[in-house]
């Protein structure tokens, strides 16, 4: 197993060190066009290895080449958000960067999976799977794994129950228009709605939507980092070990919520094929609505894109 990190930035780094240190490749590869960063990096990370008690062969380069035959790409690359911006501001800088990004590394390997980090999410991933020509299973973003991620620390912190014991989804795409979806949100089985109000569950719902912004503000100069990382990695996990784990994560729908042909978070299962299965769940009125709507917003940002992609 061959992993490349494209991008070697705080998420980047992040999810190469989380890697090695779970042993899913015995070859990670850090690229960036900045000289001697993914060098520097991946050597620091390589020489934790004794302590960490890993084998994985970590190496950084600013050549494309050297992803010769990777198994999964992750693609990190591209413009961090900054406070006052949204991920919609990135659209048209950060589609030039992945065009590029994903022109150079479908050269050198045949059939990856792409894992999309870079935002906006859900229109980066479309970008890659236009530009890739892959199967559309073998193109995946990473959204909705991180924003359930925020929602259940949220409730974990106003329960104060473990986090491990918390199940939710967050659907949609991947910025303000994302949908928590309450019906199926349960601490160890229990419903949501049978342990807290619909004023606190909303409030936790709107601070879930303004997570990655929560981070910008506080940060002033830079955006999340651990947590994406972690939730790249446990995408990977699941499709390294054929898990086959239900996570929401962006993909193209084929009618699923009467959605067609968007890429969009949704419930899937992961294996080492990459989507193997869209879950189609029963939402309730208001929650098939506000993903429709997200879907819409999504679908428009592409149609702006085309002209980029053809070009």
């Amino acid at each position: 197993m061959k992993i490349t990190v494209i991008g070697a930035g705080n998420v980047g780094a992040t999810a190469a060190l989380r890697i090695a240190e779970k042993q899913l490749a015995r070859e990670v590869v850090l690229i960036d066009i900045v000289e001697g960063i993914p060098q520097g990096k991946a050597l620091d990370m390589y020489e934790s290895g004794p302590v960490a008690l890993f084998d994985t062969r970590v190496s950084g380069s600013n050549d494309y080449r050297d992803s010769a035959d990777s198994d999964i790409i992750l693609i990190t690359a591209g413009l961090a958000r900054k406070p006052g911006m949204s991920r919609e501001d990135l659209l048209q800088k950060n589609a030039t960067i992945i065009k590029e990004v994903t022109s150079q590394v479908m050269q050198y390997s045949k059939n990856p999976i792409l894992i999309m980090v870079s935002n906006p999410l859900d229109v980066m991933t479309y970008v890659a799977r236009q530009v890739s020509g892959l199967p559309e299973e073998r193109v995946i973003g990473m959204a909705g794994v991180l924003d359930t991620a925020r929602f259940r620390s949220f409730i974990a912190e106003e329960l104060q129950v473990s986090m491990q014991d918390i199940n939710a989804f967050v659907l949609g795409g991947h910025g303000d228009s994302m949908v928590p979806v309450v019906k199926y949100t349960n601490v160890a089985g229990i419903p949501i709605t049978e342990l807290m109000s619909m004023d606190k569950i909303n409030a936790i719902v709107e601070r879930t939507k303004n997570g990655g912004i929560e981070i910008v503000n506080h940060l002033k100069t830079g955006s999340a980092f651990y947590a994406p990382a972690a939730s790249a990695v446990e995408m990977i996990e699941s499709i390294v070990k054929d898990r086959k784990r239900i996570l929401p994560c962006t993909t193209c729908l084929k009618g699923q919520f009467g959605i067609q042909n968007v890429f969009c978070g949704a419930p899937v299962k992961l294996g080492r094929k990459g989507v193997e299965q869209i879950l189609e769940i029963n939402l309730s009125e208001d929650e098939l609505k506000a993903l429709q709507q997200s879907a819409a917003i999504v679908e428009q940002n592409c149609r702006n894109l085309d002209a980029l992609l053809l070009g």
